[in-house]
């Protein structure tokens, strides 16, 4: 555990070195600010806050790739992937360590984007239940996000391959409720299951469904194992 923390903390560290991350998250409060103005700073006012899950989490789709795909490709390259993978800290410690360090990031972008429910809360009352899951709801698909560009940084010694995997595999889990809106029947049913976005519909209507929450934390140990299987490969080559 405490070298996954110390892995955690010089991650996050780099994180606030890296040029890129700073782009990330001025892109991510330009757009999410946008979007914010352009819906709720001109009548007719709707003190609603779950468009902005929805402005946010598009943005996500975005951002993420940026924040993650140096993750394990930047080691990769700099080819001190052999030294980290001969080291006594264990792959699992690794990921883990790594994927922590995109939680802190995230939580920081969560925590920024309260601005926009508190500007609403001066128009009219919030729907305290609806604001909170849909923050949750936000948090959960922000992480599902987060382990697959964990994923696709493991997959090459260059960012930008990593990141442009890491959006087409994003993209595939974002419309794959639409491609069975074009299917129909159980297929669509079948589909909707794993759609990052449509799972957290309930949350943010204010319903906490605990299958929800499960399938993002399944979502999310499932890209952790493949980052680690990958990695477990590239040790042993």
């Amino acid at each position: 555990m405490r070298r996954t923390m110390a892995m955690s903390r010089k991650e996050l560290q780099m994180y606030f070195y890296s040029p890129i991350a700073y782009a990330a998250f001025a892109f991510f409060f330009v757009i999410a600010g946008y979007f914010f103005s352009a819906n709720f700073l001109y009548p007719p006012y709707v003190v609603d806050v779950r468009p902005v899950f929805g402005n946010i989490t598009f943005v996500f789709l975005f951002i993420v790739p940026l924040l993650t795909m140096r993750l394990i490709s930047d080691e990769l390259r700099q080819g001190t992937d052999e030294l980290l993978l001969t080291s006594p800290i264990s792959i699992t410690e690794i990921v883990v360590g790594k994927y922590a360090s995109t939680l802190g990031v995230l939580a920081l972008l969560v925590a920024g984007s309260l601005l926009y429910p508190l500007i609403l809360s001066a128009y009219g009352p919030l729907d305290q239940p609806v604001l909170w899951l849909s923050y949750l709801a936000m948090f959960l698909v922000g992480a599902a996000m987060m382990s697959v560009g964990l994923f696709a940084s493991s997959l090459s010694s260059h960012q930008m391959v990593s990141g442009i995997a890491s959006f087409a595999i994003l993209l595939v889990f974002w419309t794959i409720e639409w491609l069975g809106d074009t299917v129909g029947g159980k297929v669509k049913e079948f589909l909707g299951l794993f759609s990052i976005v449509g799972r957290a519909s309930d949350l943010q209507k204010g319903v906490l469904d605990f299958a929800d929450v499960l399938f993002y934390v399944t979502f999310v140990l499932v890209f952790l194992l493949l980052s680690i299987q990958v990695l477990e490969r590239k040790r042993w080559r």
